[in-house]
């Protein structure tokens, strides 16, 4: 049940672009079309179970002092093989993703998980949770994607809609559109949780991936809880 749970939080109730609200570049600029959205989310989750296992595996040998370095190092292995692969094999995916297939190296989703669930937990729960994750990941954007192409593009996987021809909106397919249809899909996801994903009730130093070096008095959460204290 713990393992089924795992699996299933990234879908909905933690989902990471419509609940944690992550990932936010990628998912407006892949979202224009069905097959781009389908093919970025496939990548990350890939890149996601893959650098958790490893993570995960090293987790009790990487020094506190530097594990987000060996946490990129990790991933952009993982992005670079991932990349390599859709050159030699998917030519026209490799070039529709263009920048956007490097920049998963920097995906706050990817470095999250690996700091927040990875560094916690063994390795088939970490691969469990990279896949439940890049899922969620997948979901939201083929939900944008689906929305922003019927109704901005009259098509679907880029498949003419002829009776939408006449309709359509081509604001949404533009960058305005696609914040719209995102501001939406996050008022439709917290409608149907009942505002019970999770939310954070304070902003500490814990789970913070910079606390292990940074200046607790310049810390702006320790900060505002001196302020507040006053």
């Amino acid at each position: 049940m713990k393992k089924l749970k795992i699996l299933t939080n990234g879908l909905l109730k933690e989902n990471p672009v419509l609940v944690l609200v992550l990932g936010t570049c990628p998912t407006l600029a892949m979202s224009v079309s069905v097959i781009n959205a389908v093919a970025m989310g496939l990548a990350a989750m890939a890149v996601l179970i893959c650098s958790n296992a490893v993570i995960s595996l090293l987790r009790k040998i990487i020094p506190d002092t530097v594990r987000i370095p060996c946490y990129i190092v990790v991933i952009a292995g993982f992005v670079t093989l991932v990349q390599m692969l859709m050159e030699a094999y998917l030519p026209d995916l490799y070039e529709m993703l263009g920048v956007y297939l490097a920049l998963i190296v920097v995906n706050c989703i990817i470095l999250g998980r690996a700091e927040m669930f990875a560094n916690k937990h063994n390795v088939l729960e970490s691969a469990l949770d990279g896949l439940g994750m890049g899922f969620g990941f997948t979901l939201a954007l083929v939900a944008m994607a689906t929305v922003r192409e019927v109704l901005g593009n009259a098509s679907f996987a880029g498949m003419k809609i002829g009776f939408l021809e006449n309709y359509r909106i081509p604001i949404l397919t533009a960058p305005p559109g696609g914040f719209l249809v995102f501001g939406c899909l996050i008022a439709l996801v917290a409608y149907i949780t009942r505002g019970k994903a999770p939310q954070r009730k304070s902003f500490d130093c814990e789970g913070c991936p910079s606390a292990s070096f940074c200046r607790k008095d310049q810390c702006p959460s320790n900060i505002e809880t001196e302020t507040e204290a006053k």
